[in-house]
């Protein structure tokens, strides 16, 4: 009997392919990611080719000041990667907005190929006929403006995912530095406005993402939020001590309010060494599972792959090569129950909790 590995689909916590489209700077990116570009990580054909069956899609405005994140500067017995300086609305919002055209024109290009997803249902029915369920996301909140005008632009237009930060501050909260080693508790918690941004989110169930928040901020938001703590892109600090994994306390946090963690395939989060090196067994992937699965529970657990963000393990390589993950984890034991709840039902459990309907 021959096992199909392009199934279960999977429904992916966090990738950075808005991005890489936005940095080419050309015209065209969206039939290009449609026709299928080759390059990064992700395009629709490898997508379909994987099983990659939709995800939350990261608007991230990248650093205007500095060399921003170098992979090179991830490796050696340890690193601490310098922060960009913060950067304004009037700075951010206009790229932003150009990065979410992206999405939104390749959902009108793709002929139903590709659908942006508002609520649970639509992810269900795109995971049902074939079409990309895609969420828009922003990572790090240098958007949203003092008085949340644009967030209800933005939320109007499909935004459904939020990150306070990504590493750099904001007016909201604070980031932990790419360190190894490291503790997430790295500086202030969530600033007054950063306690408002949740309480808005709360109020138009806006996921607040956890990643790449620092230890405090991840605890005010713990104590403010009625909604499920959900880490989009996160590893347990206990297997790799980064600065960007979570704590067996925060993932105890996660799973007693019913949230999520989606494993990050970059392999600085995985690797116990703290290196960004492609060569990397998905056996590290695997004992990861295996803590977060112990420690949040199976109804906690997906993946957040940070594709077209990060150096990924070579066995996977791209979209194209999750069937191997799926492979992995069926040689590790992962029943077929368990193999939907980590590709995709976790996700569109804790989606529809937070969301509502």
């Amino acid at each position: 009997m021959t096992i199909d590995l392009t199934v279960p689909p999977i429904f992916d916590g966090h990738n950075d392919v808005l991005l890489r489209l936005f940095k080419k700077g050309v015209a065209g990116v969206e039939t290009q990611f449609i026709a299928g570009d080759g390059a990064g990580h992700l395009d629709l054909p490898r997508m379909r080719a994987g099983g990659f069956g939709g995800g939350l899609f990261a608007v991230f405005v990248p650093s205007t000041t500095g060399p921003g994140l170098r992979f090179s500067d991830m490796v050696g017995e340890s690193y601490d990667v310098p922060l960009p300086e913060p950067l304004s609305v009037g700075d951010a919002l206009p790229v932003a907005l150009e990065m979410a055209g992206i999405l939104f024109k390749i959902e009108q290009a793709s002929q139903d190929a590709v659908t942006v997803c508002r609520t649970a249902a639509d992810i269900r029915r795109c995971l049902e006929t074939g079409s990309l369920a895609t969420v828009l996301h922003i990572e790090g909140a240098e958007t949203i403006d003092a008085e949340f005008r644009s967030l209800e632009v933005l939320y109007e237009a499909g935004l459904r995912s939020i990150g306070p930060v990504w590493s750099r501050p904001t007016a909201f909260a604070h980031g932990v530095p790419f360190r190894y080693p490291g503790s997430p508790d790295t500086g202030p918690g969530l600033t007054d406005l950063g306690k408002e941004l949740v309480r808005v989110c709360n109020a138009k169930g806006i996921v607040i993402d956890l990643s790449h928040l620092n230890e405090k901020g991840f605890w005010d938001v713990a104590a403010l939020s009625t909604a499920p703590l959900i880490a989009t892109h996160s590893n347990a600090h206990a297997l790799c001590p980064s600065t960007r994994n979570l704590t067996d306390r925060q993932l105890a946090a996660i799973r007693d309010s019913g949230g999520m963690v989606g494993i990050n395939f970059a392999t600085c989060f995985l690797r116990p060494d703290g290196q960004m090196d492609a060569d990397t067994s998905l056996d590290v992937v695997m004992r990861h599972l295996d803590h977060l699965l112990e420690q949040v529970g199976e109804d906690g657990v997906g993946f957040g792959s940070d594709f077209d963000g990060a150096v990924i393990p070579k066995d996977i390589g791209s979209a194209a090569g999750l069937p191997a993950l799926r492979e992995a984890m069926r040689a590790h034991g992962v029943d077929a129950g368990l193999m939907e709840k980590l590709c995709w039902r976790n996700w569109v459990g804790v989606l529809e909790r937070t969301w509502g309907g």
